[in-house]
């Protein structure tokens, strides 16, 4: 059998590299409206963004909010709200899923490179990234957290570039930083990354237990040091400075913010979207287990360590998933092996996947994601719409109160308002700068204090009544079917000027 296409071939197919790219690239265009509607804080971003585009200048104190009006702003998302309002502006919604789509697509385009590197089996390369996806795709949401799961993933080939003897890429760790926290506040991930993948090593140095062909570059440690050290340095290079640090620490180091946030939660196992997770580590585990060469520390330290953080925190199970791939793909790839070493059959097969191996490498189709932007571009120009529902890329009316905020545009109401905490981005979208909100998703701005008065109001808990005094609250837009709305209802100083299915509006008398 012939193992080397045509020279025609070689520049028409797409590698596998390119494949696991376009497949995640269209699965997020499929799934654009979920990943707009499933989180309330798309509107903020684009709020924050838009101005940002408009004004030229960073926001560094509130603007979008009447209880915390003139307070100083840690701007930690600034970048990415920039490039979701610049693709808002010139696609509109579309856009903003076509970035997101670029984003993960990327993502688990490095995921599938580093699990091959780190595999003999093209095979257990794919079904690693196949279970990546899968057991991060709940988190695909249209938020600035997408873009640290690019940059993890480009931080950690980055690392085992380090440990592969390639030192002088030590700049990478800065200049990718530098990036990094002014996308997101998450941008700490990678620190936590390179202490504990650095402390794997060190165990392996200690102990002795590294083989030679697999020893340390002479100079290792003082590029890893430098690199992390001047990551540092330049991350320091935003709007807020040291403030960023006190921030993104700040907010995790909240037990009150931190327990009323769904993403902080750890994952409830028996919602079926967690289970992918599961095997994930189930996997992981056997492949462990059974494992009989050498495992590298540093692959094993970090992989246990986000693993217990996604354990602790759902939020981080993307980030396990992205951190793990290799060393998942190391195991696997050694069970695949040994068991069609065994069996006749799927010795077979461990000869399919050489051949495919090697005509992929003499492949050289990387056009391929580049078209794929196109005709996504030149289908959303034409209106076609990705989603089996077809609905587009648009906000929910029945999740959001599309049709409520309307009526607010045809009937603008004075005063400052109440309002749901998950519509706080959506109301910021569409009405601001007229109207300012009462609280949005950015808990770690508003802090405990406003979060509990909130909670209190939204509970109708004794003395609800004096904080929306306190806030001078004229009016109020609250889901339908919130306690809140029968206690104001109820109330005689209040009374419902509009209502739908999704969204109560009361007003003062």
């Amino acid at each position: 059998m012939k193992d080397q296409p045509s020279k025609l071939l070689q520049h028409l197919l797409p590698t596998f590299a390119n494949l696991v790219w376009m497949v995640a690239f269209f699965i997020v265009l499929i799934s654009g409206p979920r990943l707009m509607n499933a989180d309330g804080d798309l509107g903020r971003h684009l709020t924050i963004g838009r101005y940002i585009l408009e004004h030229t200048e960073i926001p560094l104190r509130d603007l979008f909010s009447h209880t915390m009006a003139g307070q100083p702003l840690t701007p930690h998302e600034w970048l990415a709200q920039v490039i979701f309002a610049l693709a808002d502006k010139l696609m509109g919604l579309d856009g903003v899923i076509l970035v997101c789509a670029l984003i993960i697509a990327t993502t688990f385009r490095f995921v599938f490179v580093q699990a091959r590197l780190a595999s003999w089996t093209l095979g257990a390369a794919l079904l690693v990234v196949m279970l990546a996806m899968l057991a991060s795709a709940m988190h695909w949401l249209s938020r600035p957290h997408i873009f640290t799961f690019l940059l993890l993933a480009v931080w950690m080939t980055v690392l085992l570039q380090l440990r592969k003897g390639k030192v002088k890429q030590w700049w990478l760790l800065p200049a990718l930083m530098l990036i990094w926290a002014n996308l997101h506040g998450a941008f700490i991930a990678g620190f936590a990354t390179w202490i504990i993948y650095g402390a794997g090593l060190f165990w392996d140095s200690l102990h002795q237990n590294i083989p030679e062909d697999e020893v340390l570059h002479p100079r290792f440690w003082r590029y890893y040091l430098l690199g992390g050290g001047a990551a540092f340095l330049v991350s320091l290079i935003n709007p807020s400075g040291l403030g960023l640090w006190k921030t993104s620490l700040g907010y995790i180091g909240n037990d009150y913010l931190v327990n009323h946030t769904v993403e902080y939660m750890s994952p409830n196992f028996h919602n079926a979207n967690f289970w992918p997770f599961l095997i994930f580590i189930a996997l992981l585990l056997v492949a462990i287990g059974l494992r009989k060469k050498r495992i590298e520390s540093g692959l094993l330290f970090t992989s246990a360590a986000w693993l217990v953080m996604g354990l602790y925190s759902g939020r981080n199970i993307p980030l396990f998933a992205i951190v793990a791939a290799p060393l998942l793909a190391q195991g696997l790839d050694e069970l695949m092996s040994g068991v069609t070493s065994r069996v006749k059959f799927l010795g077979r097969l461990n000869d399919m996947d050489v051949r495919i191996q090697k005509v992929d490498a003499a492949l050289k189709g990387y056009f391929w994601p580049i078209l794929s932007v196109v005709i996504a571009v030149i289908c959303f120009s034409a209106g076609f719409r990705f989603d089996a529902g077809k609905t587009g890329n648009v906000f929910y009316p029945q999740l959001f109160p599309v049709d409520a905020v309307n009526w607010l545009q045809e009937n603008p109401q004075k005063g400052d308002m109440f309002n749901s905490f998950t519509w706080g981005g959506y109301l910021l979208y569409r009405l601001w700068p007229e109207k300012q909100v009462f609280i949005d998703g950015q808990t770690d701005f508003y802090g405990e204090a406003i979060s509990r008065e909130y909670a209190q109001v939204m509970n109708a808990a004794e003395g609800w009544q004096s904080i929306l005094e306190d806030y001078q609250v004229e009016w109020a837009i609250l889901p339908s079917k919130d306690g809140i709305v029968q206690a104001l209802g109820s109330d005689l100083g209040w009374e419902i000027i509009y209502s739908d299915a999704t969204a109560v509006i009361l007003r003062r008398k």
